[in-house]
């Protein structure tokens, strides 16, 4: 295709997407195939990738990620985003209603009552109906420009698809993970032998913040809008601006209520007390609003929060039940997690048995024993917490909880390393948990991707001794698998085993497994501290998995995002005669231990030795862009300052550590048009 006939299907690709987003988002109606909308979008990314300068600032690729973010720069906010002043009391909410009575006289007035959401509040701005900035709410009156991070929110449309758009406006809304989403990651991380997350407001906090947008991406954040701020916008109630947000096409809640007078608030206090818990999102309360725009401006404010409005929270639920036993759980890794037996409870809606005690810190800190009355909570409404123990009730003697000293599953005694608050089995080559989360680490979707085997079929070939690590998969054969018995049934007169048609998938999916991309088998080699994000980034700088296994300590550390925890980790690893041995059977099995070189970089090695660091903004790049740019052309990305660079590409706002730097090592600096004069030379 020629320049021209690329920037029209730039653009048509663009508009296309937009639309398919746009209707499955806000209209909830999925129009075209999930695979059919994929490999569009994969056509967008490449068009993209060859002509940076003619990506648009509504595309639909930004949905993915990819933008690496060192530093949030700080920003004011136009409008100041005050905090609400909190209740848990109905007789403030009454003195605050008397108070609003007081201050407008005669004059009528309404409420308009929302959900507040447990998230992150933000503030997004556009322009001419396009987004322009995203930033956190921060103190109020500066947050943090997190614009490459926003635009991964799906359900914030990227360009408003409606007539008679405000030409500058401003929306304001809480950023959450859905319930759903949250016990998703967790399941995923427990997999991964990571430490479980607290709450999801906490985790949208942290993703929100993260440096590499893909990953934030990949988090499935949400966003209800509840604000609309600008100048003569044609509004002059809170509920007008929430319709006017509505016909917009952002993400509203159709929770909100218009009350004639705080009894009918009461009312709708009552109603979502139970009832919240069904909602995917987690809630604290509600947010109360004088309904007129200019009565809000006849109310005003005090130095810290609006009189128009107040927050009622939820009291938090609780409930005291009895600690019946501890048990204690082995990870993928290792890690040994105390679980609290609960005497059952009912909390929120479900049926507690269980909670984590996550270390012997904790269980230190609360003093916990065996036949304790305890009080549970849940955290972020989700996952039950120990929030104390009834000391008055502790009755008779209780023997003090000693940690365990040695593990569960196969008695090897535990370690603790130093500055860690978890204790870990070391047998990682026999202890059963172990070796079976390893390979259900393995097989997972994340890695391998061998779905026809689950975990009770990997329990049944550990325990009919046909595998004992990852490389024995490719050794299987159909008479092995014929009538095996899944773990569960053993033992059992009547045990259910694996049939013929099983067994075939089974061994075509393990054969399907070799077509998967380096990362992804770097990764379901389970080495500790390596998840996705970190596979990827090995891979790209070490590009084969005898370059990484080699690599010495300070090599390592040159990768990007690469820490010294990490590093050591990877050493320890390759330095097992057992792990290496594993890798070379998986070679020989046929997976694939270098990373595929696509069309763009076989073609074309302009910059071929030359080591090049990004740093600034660019105003025909975005930086990720440039990266992949000058990777495509066979040079080399650095993330930091080296003997080893060539050049430093610096944009607008290079920071003065970085040029001093660059001009102590006599490292060519190229400004954006310099770059592409090398480029086109």
């Amino acid at each position: 295709m020629s320049n021209e006939e690329e920037k029209s299907r730039i653009d048509e690709l663009t508009d296309m997407l937009s639309y398919y987003n746009h209707r499955y988002y806000q209209e909830n109606f999925s129009e075209i195939p999930d695979l059919e909308f994929d490999l569009f979008l994969k056509e967008l990314e490449q068009l993209e990738q060859k002509n940076p300068s003619l990506k648009r600032s509504d595309s639909p690729t930004q949905r993915v990620g990819g933008t690496i973010t060192k530093d949030f720069a700080t920003v004011y906010h136009k409008y100041p985003m005050l905090s609400l002043s909190n209740t848990y009391s109905e007789q403030e909410l009454m003195d605050f209603d008397g108070r609003v009575k007081k201050h407008l006289g005669e004059e009528q007035f309404e409420y308009f009552c929302e959900l507040k959401f447990d998230g992150v509040a933000l503030s997004v701005s556009y322009e001419n109906g396009l987004i322009t900035q995203g930033i956190t709410r921060g103190d109020g009156e500066k947050g943090d420009d997190i614009t490459q991070n926003t635009k991964t929110i799906r359900s914030l449309p990227l360009k408003i698809q409606s007539n008679n758009v405000p030409h500058s406006f401003e929306v304001r809304g809480e950023a959450f993970m859905p319930k759903d989403v949250f016990i998703n990651l967790n399941k995923q991380r427990k997999v991964n032998g990571e430490a479980e997350l607290a709450n999801p407001r906490n985790t949208t906090s942290g993703t929100l913040k993260m440096q590499d947008s893909s990953v934030v991406a990949s988090r499935n954040i949400d966003c209800f809008l509840y604000g609309l701020y600008g100048e003569n916008l044609p509004m002059k109630t809170h509920e007008e601006s929430i319709q006017l947000l509505k016909s917009m096409h952002f993400n509203v809640s159709p929770t909100f209520k218009k009350c004639q007078n705080v009894e009918e608030v009461f009312d709708y206090i009552n109603r979502w007390e139970t009832k919240r818990h069904e909602l995917p999102v987690e809630t604290d309360g509600i947010v109360i609003k004088v309904n007129s725009l200019d009565q809000q401006q006849q109310l005003g404010f005090t130095a810290k929060s609006p009189r128009w409005a107040i927050a009622y929270k939820y009291k938090s639920e609780s409930a005291e039940t009895t600690l019946q036993n501890i048990t204690y759980q082995v990870g993928r890794t290792g890690s040994i997690t105390p679980v609290a037996e609960l005497e059952p409870v009912l909390l929120a809606g479900t049926t507690v048995k269980r909670a984590s005690l996550h270390n012997a810190n904790e269980i230190g800190k609360l003093d916990i024993r065996i036949g304790d009355k305890v009080f549970v909570e849940k955290g972020g409404e989700i996952i039950p917490k120990i929030t104390g123990v009834n000391v008055e009730k502790r009755t008779g003697r209780l023997d003090k909880t000693i940690f365990i000293t040695h593990c569960p599953e196969c008695n090897t005694e535990l370690v603790r390393e130093e500055n860690e608050a978890n204790h870990y089995c070391p047998n990682q080559k026999n202890c059963p948990p172990q070796l079976s989360g390893r390979i259900e680490h393995f097989i997972s979707r994340h890695a391998l991707k061998i779905e026809t085997l689950g975990p009770r079929t990997v329990k049944g070939l550990i325990i009919e001794g046909l595998i004992s690590n990852p490389a024995d998969l490719f050794d299987l054969t159909f008479d092995q698998l014929l009538g095996l018995v899944l773990e569960e049934e053993i033992g059992k007169t009547k045990g259910r085993s694996i049939q013929k048609k099983t067994a075939t998938n089974i061994l075509e999916s393990i054969e399907y497994s070799k077509t998967t991309s380096f990362e992804d088998v770097l990764y379901g080699l389970g080495i500790r501290y390596v998840g996705r994000t970190v596979a990827e980034k090995l891979v790209d700088h070490f590009l084969t998995i005898d370059k990484l296994m080699t690599a010495t300590f300070e090599e390592l550390i040159e990768a990007p995002e690469i820490g010294d925890r990490i590093a050591a980790s990877i050493l320890e690893y390759f330095a097992d005669n057992t792990n290496l041995e594993i890798i070379s059977r998986l070679k020989l099995a046929g997976l694939k231990f270098e990373k595929e070189k696509n069309q763009e970089e076989l073609g074309d090695s302009l910059l071929t030795g030359r080591t090049f660091v990004v740093t600034g903004t660019f105003e025909g790049y975005e930086r990720e862009a440039l990266k992949k740019l000058i990777k495509s052309h066979g040079g080399k990305v650095g993330s930091s300052l080296s003997s080893k660079t060539n050049y430093l590409v610096a944009g607008d706002n290079m920071g003065p550590a970085k040029k001093t730097k660059a001009e102590e090592l006599e490292i060519q600096i190229l400004s954006e048009s310099s770059f592409n004069k090398l480029l086109n030379e």
